[in-house]
């Protein structure tokens, strides 16, 4: 299953004594502020989940898989995802 934006919305609704618009407001801001500070180069470290990272990849040569024709994919900025201990264990199952 995949959890939405949607999705988040409702669990902090639930979960959390606020409107459906407070948490929908909520929700958005937390995401701008994600959004806004990778965009800006910046890392994003959320304490006891994991850090999100901004990395410049160069420019390099690839191939269509469907034709096998050569190309020069351009250089780009990427977002990684590194978890934290805390979730790794808890996505094992470890205590």
């Amino acid at each position: 299953m995949t959890l939405t934006k949607a999705d988040l919305v409702q669990e902090v609704y639930q979960n959390h004594n606020l409107t459906k618009v407070q948490a929908t407001d909520t929700v958005e801001s937390f995401l701008k502020i994600a959004k806004d500070c990778l965009v800006s180069g910046d890392n994003l470290l959320v304490s006891g989940f994991g850090k999100f990272n901004v990395k410049q990849k160069k420019a390099r040569r690839g191939r269509n898989p469907q034709t096998g024709n050569e190309l020069i994919l351009d250089a780009r900025r990427v977002v990684t995802f590194k978890p934290s201990g805390i979730l790794r264990d808890k996505i094992n199952g470890v205590k």
